[in-house]
Order: C-alpha cells, then sequence, then structure tokens
C-alpha cells in the first residue's frame, strides 16, 4: 500500500500543481471583488483583502438593472435545455431505435453540420429572424434550440446503441407503443447522459456573448454578459466592480456543476461505450 502511493505520488503532486493553476484565477477574482480599489493596485500585490465587505457587489449590481439580466440569462438557459433535451432525445431515440432507408446516410449528413462554424451561418439565421419579427427578442436565442443539436444528438444516440433490445421488444409485447418505450424506460436510463447535455447546454448559454448581442437591441432584454459588457465601458473602469459582477455571473454555473458532477462523470465515461 505505501509502495503504491510512493509510486504514485509524482503524480498526485502534478494534479495538484495543475489544479492550483486552474483554480488561481478564479481565487484572484474573487478575493478582487472584495478589495478596495487601491489594494487591487497595489504592489506587491495583496492576496487576500484587508476586510471583506459585499460593498462592491451591492453597488456593482445596482448600478445597472442586472436583476433584469440574470432573470432574461435564466428564460434563455431553461428554455434551451428543455429544447434540447426533448428535441435531442427524440432524434437519437429515432436513430439508435428504428431501421429505416436512408438512416446512416441522414446521420452522417447530421454530424456533418457541426463542421459548419457559427459564423457561416450567422448573417442567414439574423436575415430569417428578422423576417419572423424575431429581433431584438428572446426567440433567436431559444427556438432553434427546440430543433436539435447534432453533437447532443450524437452523445444519446451512441447511449442508446448500448441498451439491450429485449428491453424493447418485451415492451412491445405487454402492449407498450414507440412514446411509451422512449419516455418510460429509455429516458430514465440515459439520465447521466440527459444531465451531461443540460450542464454542457448551460455553460454554453450562460457565457454567450456574441448571440444576444446581434439579436438583441433593447437594453431590458440584455442577458447578463451583455450586461457585464456594457458595464466595463461605462464611466470610469472599476476593476473590483468588475471582478465582483464576474463572481456573481460564475455562481450558477458552480453550483449546477456541484451538484451534477456524479451524473456528469458517469455521463462522459459511458456514453459511446459498447
Amino acid at each position: 500500500m505505501k509502495q503504491t502511493f510512493i509510486r504514485k505520488l509524482p503524480i498526485y503532486v502534478l494534479l495538484i500543481l495543475f489544479s492550483l493553476l486552474f483554480l488561481f484565477p478564479f481565487f484572484w477574482t474573487v478575493t478582487s471583488a472584495f478589495k478596495a480599489e487601491a489594494e487591487l493596485h497595489a504592489y506587491p500585490p495583496v492576496w487576500i483583502p484587508s476586510s471583506f465587505s459585499l460593498v462592491n457587489f451591492i453597488k456593482s449590481w445596482t448600478s445597472q438593472p442586472f436583476t433584469q439580466y440574470f432573470f432574461n440569462s435564466l428564460t434563455v438557459v431553461i428554455g434551451t435545455t428543455i429544447g434540447q433535451l426533448i428535441s435531442c432525445s427524440l432524434v437519437a431515440y429515432g436513430f439508435a431505435r428504428f431501421n429505416f432507408k436512408g438512416r446512416d446516410v441522414l446521420f452522417i449528413i447530421l454530424l456533418a453540420t457541426m463542421m459548419i462554424p457559427w459564423d457561416v451561418t450567422m448573417i442567414p439565421m439574423y436575415m430569417e429572424f428578422n423576417a419572423f419579427g424575431w429581433i431584438n427578442t428572446l426567440k433567436p436565442l431559444i427556438i432553434p434550440a427546440w430543433f436539435g443539436s447534432p453533437f447532443y444528438i450524437f452523445l444519446l444516440r451512441q447511449f442508446l446503441l448500448n441498451i439491450p433490445k429485449e428491453l424493447e421488444e418485451a415492451a412491445l409485447l405487454d402492449g407498450a407503443n414507440h412514446f411509451q418505450i422512449y419516455y418510460k424506460i429509455y429516458m430514465p436510463l440515459v439520465k447521466p447522459t440527459l444531465v451531461l447535455i443540460a450542464v454542457f447546454n448551460t455553460l454554453s448559454v450562460w457565457n454567450d456573448y456574441l448571440g444576444p448581442l446581434i439579436f438583441l437591441n433593447d437594453q431590458s432584454k440584455y442577458t447578463l454578459t451583455l450586461g457585464l459588457a456594457q458595464f466595463k465601458g461605462v464611466g470610469d473602469v472599476n476593476m473590483s466592480a468588475i471582478m465582483a459582477i464576474t463572481s456573481i455571473i460564475c455562481i450558477p454555473p458552480l453550483i449546477g456543476f456541484f451538484f451534477a458532477q456524479k451524473q456528469i462523470i458517469e455521463g462522459i465515461s459511458t456514453t459511446g461505450i459498447k
């Protein structure tokens, strides 16, 4: 036991060092949010603030309608996550459990769309949404998610392929239809992958800046990323206030990841394994 620990000690040391390397920016952001402006620009650097005051958080949050920005971001995250889970699971179920002519060709075409960068489709999408009258609303940020994402469909399909067909055959013999099989049998089994997709989508949408920047004009529709960008450009640059807002924006994804980490690891480790 002791020899095993000694052999693995260099690995543990490297893991700890890399962990500290990745955690340092977050540590600096949080501690800077509590510092006074003089402490933030002091040299040598002040690692721990002299007093932990919430003044920077309160002033920065109330300086702009960040509460409205927060609920806008929350609306987009919830809407897109629900849409991705429903649409991607349905499409993945069709690709994994049904045999039909051209299935593999369609799946290859679906995967090929992942090669198209968003920058290429940005202008056509803007023209399309403008024709629908959706510009300056949250619809362009939410509704496309209800048509699925190739990457998430791929993850779910790989997981569904691992489930024995005997479960489906037994359910059919008991009189269940395909939707009941999808909803009552397969979806509970793919819960780790669904949680993984929910977390991936939440992180992607929560941190999205370019999409809201293109489709939103009215300040009341802004998301937190747009609000943070605007906050940086208003008046003098107060780095302590910026760090405070940044720390607040980081909290929801961290909470979600903390509670879902077990399912995330399980989903990554089992997806695609025969």
